[in-house]
């Protein structure tokens, strides 16, 4: 087949390539398909590559969280533990849960500091759920999560290791100073000479045996959070399968039917475009035959 016969057949069909031109023309200007990506940058400026952000994230959480005085000078360190567990028991069994938690808070040596049980719902729909503050010696820590984690079905756990070393240091030393501090206004108490000056150092003397109690009371409340750690606990029994079980309302009903009416609209006018082209081919291939 020569050019000129070859250009004679587009002229023929030009309706069709006019056709082609608008199937592929209407995607790009209705926005129906795009391409997109991201990127994520550090803190100077860089782009961060997908796989360095994969790797970093398995790097988030666990460990111990140190503050901006941890003291990496001290060898002892003073570490805090927190943990909070969420079981789920099984329904109908949920005191028999609480007896053994409290059984094991008893053979631990450890205290219940806060309980609260509610009971939610009614009849077949109602379930019991309890949280429990646990105080537990850092030594017997282990031994009780293990126990506590068998006493239904874990949804979730999580524990927080704080260390305090730096501030507990501090407490310490600022408590020699004010110590130190109250020997010397003592002293000059014994010393004074003049009702005024006594007055003025009994008032002086008050205020720093206030300072020092309260410095004392507080390294008292950091042992305490190191030598026991605190154990929030949740048990929660099993839900009835009936529970979400409702019959649906009218109200619902009207709504479906005007969701699923508005969809078939929205379908009738995202197909129309594609009706007309469809019509056009076939106008074009008719009208083609009939010049044939």
């Amino acid at each position: 087949m020569g050019m000129k016969e070859q250009l004679k057949k587009v002229k023929e069909n030009w309706l069709l390539a006019v056709v082609l031109l608008i199937i592929v023309a209407i995607p790009l200007f209705s926005g129906s398909t795009s391409i997109g990506f991201s990127k994520s940058f550090d803190s100077m400026g860089m782009m961060i590559e997908p796989e360095m952000m994969v790797a970093s994230e398995s790097f988030r959480g666990g460990g111990v969280y140190y503050g901006d005085d941890f003291a990496p000078e001290i060898e002892e360190r003073k570490i805090t533990k927190n943990a909070y567990l969420n079981s789920e028991v099984n329904r109908g069994e949920f005191y028999d849960s609480q007896t053994k938690l409290k059984s094991f808070v008893s053979a631990t040596n450890s205290f219940i500091t806060n309980e609260n049980v509610q009971k939610y719902g009614e009849d077949r729909k109602s379930y019991y759920s309890g949280t429990y503050q646990i105080k537990v010696e850092t030594k017997k820590y282990d031994a009780l999560i293990i126990q506590l984690k068998d006493l239904g079905d874990v949804q979730s756990f999580s524990e927080n290791l704080r260390d305090i070393t730096g501030s507990y240091t501090k407490t310490e030393v600022e408590l020699e100073v004010e110590e130190s501090r109250l020997l010397r206004y003592k002293q000059m108490y014994s010393e004074a000479t003049t009702v005024t000056e006594k007055i003025e150092l009994n008032d002086r003397i008050f205020n720093q045996e206030r300072r020092v109690k309260y410095l004392q009371d507080s390294l008292i409340n950091k042992d305490r959070q190191v030598d026991y750690s605190t154990v929030s606990v949740t048990l929660q029994e099993e839900r009835s399968e009936y529970a979400n079980i409702v019959l649906v309302t009218f109200s619902r009903l009207i709504r479906n039917l005007v969701n699923s009416f508005n969809g078939l609209l929205s379908l009738i006018f995202m197909a129309l475009p594609y009706a007309v082209i469809v019509l056009l081919v076939w106008v074009g291939v008719r009208v083609v035959r009939k010049r044939r």
